[in-house]
C-alpha cells in the first residue's frame, strides 16, 4: 500500500486527518526540519503504530528521501522506544520516588551511537515518546534537540507529524 492508497482508505470521518497527512510530508508542512528528518520521524512513528498498512506506506515513500541507515535508525527507535517509554514512563508516574533513584539496568546503546546524526534519531524518539505518552523522555529529548539547535517550530513540527501518522493509523484501523 501506497500514501495515496492510504489516503484513500480513510473514511469520511477522518477527512482532517487526510488532509493532514498531505501538509505534513514535505519542508512547507514541517517548518524547521530537512527532508530526511520528516521522513525519518515519519517512518519511526508508522513503526510506533504498529499499523502494517502505515508502515508499508511512509516506507514507501521515506525510501526515496533517506538512507539506508535511516531506515535502520527508524526501526531502532521504534525498538528501543518501545521499552524506555514504558520504564520511563512508570518511574515518572508511580508515587513512590525511590524509583527513580534505582539503575535503570535496560540497554539502550542505540541511543547514543545511532549511526545516524544524533539529532535525527532524538527527533525520531520525541516522535515516539510523544505517541507513547512518556513526558519523561519528551522532557529529555527536547533537551538534546535544542542543544543540537533545532528550534521550537522544528519540534513542533516533529510532533505534528507523528500525531498525524498516529492518527492516520487509528483512522484505518476503525474505518
Amino acid at each position: 500500500m501506497n500514501i495515496e492508497q492510504v489516503k484513500e482508505n480513510i473514511g469520511d470521518f477522518g477527512k482532517d486527518i487526510k488532509i493532514n497527512l498531505s501538509n505534513i510530508l514535505s519542508e512547507e508542512g514541517a517548518p524547521g526540519l530537512k527532508i530526511n528528518q520528516i521522513m525519518g520521524i515519519a517512518l519511526a512513528s508508522a513503526y510506533s503504530t504498529k499499523n502494517n498498512d502505515v508502515i508499508s506506506a511512509v516506507k514507501e515513500l521515506a525510501e526515496n528521501h533517506i538512507s539506508e541507515h535511516e531506515l535502520k535508525a527508524a526501526k531502532s527507535a521504534a525498538a528501543v522506544m518501545g521499552m524506555n517509554n514504558v520504564y520511563y514512563r512508570f518511574v515518572h508516574l508511580v508515587s513512590d520516588k525511590e524509583y527513580s533513584k534505582l539503575p535503570a539496568k535496560l540497554r539502550m546503546s542505540v541511543i547514543g551511537n545511532p549511526g545516524i546524526d544524533k539529532v535525527d534519531f532524538e527527533l525520531y524518539s520525541l516522535a515516539i515518546s510523544a505517541i507513547n505518552g512518556c513526558g519523561m523522555c519528551i522532557d529529555a529529548h527536547v533537551n538534546e534537540i535544542e542543544k543540537a539547535g533545532i528550534d521550537k517550530i522544528g519540534i513542533q513540527s516533529s510532533i505534528r507529524i507523528a500525531a498525524v501518522i498516529n492518527a492516520t493509523a487509528q483512522t484505518i484501523t476503525i474505518n
